[in-house]
């Protein structure tokens, strides 16, 4: 008999203690990233132009949008992108908040695009857009470009080092892994959530937690929401500026949908479909942005939950989505999860975003990328470079400028040499 090889699949709903403590993880392996894109926003803009309980409510509404049009097949969660974190600041400094609300939500439009277009003509034409030689790369790309976040968040970045804080660190990642790789029965399948809470209670007995904000907070509170033709109107430097990036989020999607079919043993491009996937995350960055929240992508942090739990339940996935709503609306809960210190982020994200890249890397793997070829060879090595040493290429009109960013530019950059390049089957 063949061994099953997810604890529970994507149908299968886990009795209510496990079903609530699964959700849980899930909920914690998204927040620290969907939490700190809105934070970064602010800090690059030098304004308050977006809040975590709002990005909190889209990462939730837009995974529930996302199970309904993919009729619950696939297990995938979504968050706030970290790709779109220096375009919205751009966009906000050139054209207040109508310029990344329009981009957001013109980013979401060109996903339904595509998903119609894979629906009428099929994934044959994007498959030769954005092969495994692409796609591959670009996720190993995303990966690598957190890593600064994870290094920061420990407090490794300026060589002076803080005993307490890579001490936090250290246990959060130790016993994430150990949980992971050891761990016996149920705690098995809740690795990061047990990391979280380890070192969470650590950080609290060192003195490193300040509750002054939970204190300060309010039980209930009501996001600010941002209202279309009230708050912001159409804006074509944020139309313009922020489409390439739409590029580097369908790479991200396809990429995860890759790495996530992997795991599960199923085929989600083909079922349920490219075209399904595609309309449910541009509906959700499409909400994201008519709200004046972060646009939304698959989240390869809760992709590698699942890939290390084995539980695929797409109840699962879709109890933490309401529970991130719920959260949104929670003052002190919000708060609460604020106070969670870096140095325990930045110790589980030192897995977490390990395991993005090495998707990426088992995207080039089990489609049998051949770098014996220079053409390949080529393509990878040059889309790292760009992606991961910051390169920049500003393109100036007569009344707006559009900047292409590294990883932006690297999606670019790979596609057209990938069409550009003939295979001419040369080895090296």
């Amino acid at each position: 008999m063949k061994k099953k090889k997810l604890i529970y699949d994507t149908y299968e709903k886990p009795p209510l203690k496990e079903w609530i403590i699964l959700s849980l993880q899930h909920v914690f392996a998204m927040f620290g990233a969907t939490i700190l894109v809105p934070i970064l926003v602010n800090k690059a803009a030098g304004a308050e132009i977006m809040s975590v309980p709002l990005a909190l409510i889209c990462s939730g509404v837009g995974t529930i949008i996302y199970i309904i049009c993919t009729n619950g097949k696939s297990p995938v969660y979504l968050g706030s992108s970290f790709a779109f974190i220096a375009p919205i600041a751009s966009v906000y400094l050139k054209d207040g908040v109508s310029g990344f609300a329009t981009g957001i939500i013109s980013v979401g439009l060109v996903y339904i695009l595509f998903s119609l277009l894979v629906r009428f003509f099929g994934n044959d034409w994007i498959k030769k857009l954005l092969p495994p030689i692409v796609t591959g790369p670009m996720i190993i790309i995303i990966g690598l470009s957190l890593a600064p976040n994870a290094i920061n968040q420990i407090g490794l970045s300026d060589g002076i080092i803080e005993w307490k804080s890579l001490f936090v660190a250290t246990i959060s990642f130790l016993m994430t892994s150990l949980v992971a790789i050891y761990g016996k029965g149920f705690i098995k399948v809740i690795p990061f959530l047990f990391g979280i809470i380890v070192g969470y209670y650590l950080s609290v007995c060192l003195g490193l937690v300040d509750f002054t904000n939970v204190n300060n907070s309010s039980f209930f509170a009501i996001p600010k929401l941002l209202l279309p033709f009230k708050d912001y109107s159409f804006s074509m430097v944020g139309l313009l500026t922020m489409l390439p990036i739409a590029i580097v989020s369908i790479s991200e999607h396809i990429g995860d949908h890759m790495a996530l079919s992997s795991i599960i043993d199923k085929d989600l491009i083909k079922d349920p479909g490219l075209d399904k996937t595609l309309l449910g995350d541009g509906l959700a960055t499409t909400f994201a942005g008519l709200i004046g929240g972060p646009a939304n992508t698959t989240y390869g942090e809760n992709t590698s939950v699942v890939g290390m739990s084995k539980v695929a339940s797409v109840w699962v996935i879709g109890l933490a989505a309401v529970i991130s709503i719920l959260l949104a609306f929670f003052g002190k809960v919000t708060a609460l999860f604020q106070t969670i210190p870096d140095e325990v982020l930045g110790g589980v994200s030192l897995l977490l975003y390990g395991f993005i890249s090495v998707n990426g890397l088992k995207v080039l793997i089990e489609n049998r990328v051949d770098f014996s070829k220079i053409r390949n060879v080529i393509i990878a090595s040059t889309m790292l470079i760009l992606g991961l040493g910051g390169a920049v290429i500003t393109i100036y009109t007569k009344n707006l400028s559009i900047s292409l960013t590294g990883i932006s530019l690297a999606a670019i950059v790979g596609i057209l040499l990938n069409i550009l390049l003939k295979d001419k089957e040369k080895t090296i």
